[in-house]
């Protein structure tokens, strides 16, 4: 590495990934650097959901390695992975219907003992997410799709990550609700929290992330900032619609 060059904070170094006797993902490698906003995309059943969550630990890893801050994760649990930095929130959101909004964002902090540090940043979230607050005492599984989403995100923040996966984030909701979200998430990557974003909309992940990587058939094809995917008229034409 060169020594003027910062040091990733994630590496994936040949990525493999086998769902049954399928390499969902096939030799990927991949940087991402402290406090940078970067996307995933392709299309469905591309393998970018599977990245995350080998990334997370909650597949395994058929080879290669998955690297944070110089450290060799797998076959780490996820569990430990969440200690050590990693937050998945995953598509559909994952949160805990019949548990209140209080307690499902107290589970994401679970693996801390600071109790003044959780409370500090409770206190945060609530700043960055007003209607969250509101809804402590109600039961999470009645909320709207976006509300579910904003705890979601709210909950893996309590863990205080270094690296936060994002799957799927606009999925089901509506485009002024979509807005909002994405205006929570970028408040999270100002306050240098990095991030990888998985995003069926194409041209929102590409417009929003400094970074984008395109992903076909378990491998990436294609590497570099939004603004230059999204004016390669490869990716135009596949995921833009475009047709000229």
């Amino acid at each position: 590495m060169c020594p003027d060059r910062p040091r990733p904070l994630l590496e994936l170094r040949g990525l493999t990934v086998r769902h049954g006797g399928i390499e969902a993902v096939r030799g990927v490698d991949l940087e991402l650097f402290p406090g940078e906003l970067a996307c995933l995309i392709g299309a469905n059943g591309a393998g970018k959901s599977t990245t995350l969550h080998a990334i997370a630990g909650l597949l395994p890893v058929a080879g290669g390695d998955v690297i944070l801050a110089g450290e060799r994760l797998n076959p780490a649990p996820a569990h430990k992975r969440l200690a050590a930095g990693i937050a998945l929130v995953p598509e559909g959101r994952g949160i805990f219907s019949r548990l209140t909004v209080a307690e499902n964002l107290r589970m994401g902090a679970y693996v801390r003992r600071d109790k003044a540090g959780v409370e500090a940043d409770l206190e945060r979230i609530f700043d960055m997410l007003p209607r969250v607050k509101e809804r402590l005492g109600q039961v999470a599984g009645s909320l709207s799709g976006g509300e579910q989403q904003m705890l979601a995100i709210g909950r893996a923040l309590l863990s205080r990550p270094r690296l936060l996966l994002l799957d799927e984030p606009s999925m089901g909701l509506a485009p002024i609700v979509v807005e909002k979200v994405f205006e929570v998430i970028r408040s999270v990557a100002r306050d240098g929290v990095t991030i990888l974003l998985v995003e069926q909309n194409a041209g929102l992940a590409l417009g929003f992330a400094g970074r984008g990587h395109v992903m076909e058939s378990g491998v990436i094809t294609l590497a570099g900032s939004g603004d230059s995917l999204l004016a390669d008229p490869r990716v135009r034409s596949a995921y833009l619609g475009d047709i000229d």
